[in-house]
């Protein structure tokens, strides 16, 4: 008899979720961390959310996850991100207390019934006839499973390095194995190097914020899980602030460059694109006289700031140089100093859409490990990690999220068709249809599969349908309420966005949101009438947008009748004539699971899938899937 049904390999947010949904879902489970008091560290950002970010989390919530409420209690600032553009790019991010999100997560895993959690380092994944079987830890211990799920972060053959300075190690030199990538090559699968880094942690008493900009958060309640009722009321909310490098930052980056890591030729690895290091940043963008930084508070409980902006792996002396020429860091003290990290992860191709990968069954990946970047990025996989896991078990279909369905889906789907030679950052630009995976919407597009899958309680789902009930007569009441423009109160209003008097008498409120700046909650607000701010805000879009809305939704429904068509990993492409010599190559390697994903492979050309199309309707290469 296995020890578990399911081994989680790492306690990072990948992990989490994972284990979690696993758990819920009533399966044995084991989490397999290397500190119980480090789950769910945040060894980077003390943040969660943001563009395109923050939405993930959403849909996290939506679907039965945990990141959310953990992220929403504690929340030392809450703020809507773009608010004053559409609402495709809209996104909540928090800062959070680092300290208090991990205990509160550690709390969340060791009291989760069906979940053992575990101390530990694996060192060896267990693989025979190509099914995974569990791992095998440091001390010798073998743990037996029906299903692993890797999410090990930057701890697989992590390096940190400060300009020639090299060390062994995870995220703040904590414990790292080669052993166990070492024992994924053996089972056949490719790894890749990858590089990331972290900027300094400063004493926040040791700045003089008088010189720097105040950056509030946003007066108002907003929240990434539909179930949290309280916040950190706004008054009591901690500030960050906002400074700039300066011509005396980059002269003292441009005479030591060639001491960077980065630089110097220490780094294998490939490192983000779009989170850069200073001295990134400086060399791709010379014209830039000055770059903004962020100054993020990591805890109440610490005396420290996150310094976002500012990631190096200059030697410690050029450090101090660089930070004292910062306005309001003249007299600062650098309490941990940057550094690089370098890890090995698994080429993501290597994946089905749901997770597991394609040459060892029962084998999941999910986070850092596949190459991506950001806690959300993880906490997302790892969810959908979590609940595939489950229904393999189950003998059910696998989640697979589409492009118009969520960001996570456009996260797996990039991943598995395109791979990466970078850690790959989600950006609300990656999302064709961005307009259909909005904040306002997670619940939506996503609550029914969290629902179905068991993750999602039957209260919760009676609250969801009570909100879309409440919509839909707001909706109406909105569309069978005149306003009268020459009532006083009205016009005071209309008058205060810019709107001139005009000949109409009364127009419906349906109508009259349609027209910019005019919002529904406002205008109930001039005749008396209390309404339900965010639902408001919500009818608000639904209406604004509807015509950009249903376009999208039009073209969303062109390209899934692409999805439904099945390739899968047997196809045999040998049997379809006139493919191009590249097509056939990528479409072999990468063994798409669909039309749709088969057509977005780089190297697949428009005329190797209407090939395709012709080949699968004259019945060519799935005989080998009949066999």
């Amino acid at each position: 008899m296995k020890d578990y049904e399911i081994i989680v390999v790492g306690g990072g947010h990948a992990g989490i979720e994972a284990a979690l949904a696993a758990s819920r879902l009533h399966h044995k489970t084991a989490l397999l961390t290397l500190n119980i008091d480090l789950i769910g560290k945040m060894p980077c950002n003390p943040s969660v959310g943001g563009p395109a970010k923050g939405i993930v989390v959403r849909e996290v919530d939506a679907l039965g996850g945990q990141m959310g409420k953990t992220a929403d209690a504690t929340a030392l600032q809450f703020k809507m991100l773009n608010s004053a553009k559409g609402p495709g790019v809209r996104a909540l991010r928090v800062q959070s207390d680092k300290l208090l999100y991990s205990k509160m997560m550690k709390e969340v895993c060791l009291n989760q019934e069906n979940l053992d959690v575990i101390e530990g380092m694996a060192v060896k994944l267990n693989v025979e006839n190509n099914k995974a079987t569990g791992v095998t830890l440091k001390d010798g211990t073998v743990l037996t499973s029906e299903i692993v799920i890797l999410t090990t972060g930057t701890y697989m053959a992590g390096v940190n390095m400060i300009s020639d300075e090299v060390k062994e190690g995870g995220p703040d030199l904590e414990e790292t194995t080669k052993d166990l990538s070492a024992s994924i090559r053996e089972a056949g699968l490719k790894t890749f190097r990858l590089k990331t880094g972290t900027p300094a942690r400063v004493l926040t008493s040791s700045i003089d914020f008088e010189k720097t900009n105040l950056e509030v958060g946003t007066d108002g309640f907003y929240t990434f899980s539909q179930e949290t009722k309280e916040i950190l009321p706004f008054e009591k909310q901690v500030p960050c602030y906002m400074t700039y490098t300066t011509p005396k930052t980059h002269e003292i980056i441009w005479a030591n460059i060639n001491k960077s890591s980065v630089y110097s030729g220490v780094v294998k690895g490939v490192g983000p694109r779009y989170c850069p290091s200073i001295e990134d940043k400086l060399k791709r963008f010379q014209d830039k006289p000055r770059h903004l930084l962020f100054l993020e508070p990591e805890s109440l409980e610490l005396d420290t700031t996150y310094v976002q902006g500012f990631s190096t792996s200059l030697p410690r002396d050029v450090q101090e140089e660089m930070y004292h020429s910062l306005p309001g860091f003249e007299n600062c003290v650098i309490k941990k100093y940057a550094y690089a990290i370098e890890y090995d992860a698994i080429d993501p191709v290597q994946m089905l859409p749901s997770l597991e990968n394609k040459y060892i069954e029962n084998f999941f990946t999910a986070g850092q490990v596949n190459g991506t970047s950001g806690y959300e990025e993880a906490a997302g996989q790892g969810l959908i990690a979590g609940i595939n896991a489950v229904s393999k078990l189950e003998g059910s279909e696998p989640v697979i999220l589409q492009r118009d369905e969520a960001y996570i889906g456009v996260m797996i789907d990039d991943l598995t068709t395109k791979g990466t030679k970078e850690p790959y950052r989600l950006l609300t630009s990656r999302a064709e249809f961005r307009l259909l995976l909005r904040h306002d919407n997670a619940e939506e597009r996503l609550i029914e599969i969290g629902y179905k899958k068991g993750l999602v309680s039957q209260e919760r789902y009676d609250a969801y349908l009570e909100r879309q009930a409440q919509l839909l007569e707001l909706k109406e009441e909105l569309k069978n309420t005149v306003f009268l423009l020459d009532d006083e109160k009205v016009y005071a209003y209309l008058a205060s966005i810019g709107y001139d008097r005009n000949e109409h008498i009364g127009i419906n409120g349906l109508n009259l949101i349609k027209r910019p700046n005019v919002t529904s909650y406002e205008l109930f607000k001039s005749i008396g009438i209390e309404k339900d701010k965010q639902l408001c805000e919500k009818l608000d879009i639904e209406v604004k947008y509807e015509g950009y809305i249903n376009k999208a939704k039009r073209e969303a429904e062109k390209l899934s009748s692409m999805e439904e068509i099945k390739l899968g990993l047997d196809f045999n492409y040998d049997e379809v004539d006139n493919l191009s010599l590249e097509g056939r190559a990528k479409l072999m390697e990468y063994k798409p699971a669909t039309m749709g994903q088969a057509s977005r492979i780089s190297g697949v050309n428009p005329a190797d899938i209407a090939v395709l199309a012709i080949a699968i309707r004259q019945g060519k290469g799935v005989k080998a899937n009949e066999d």
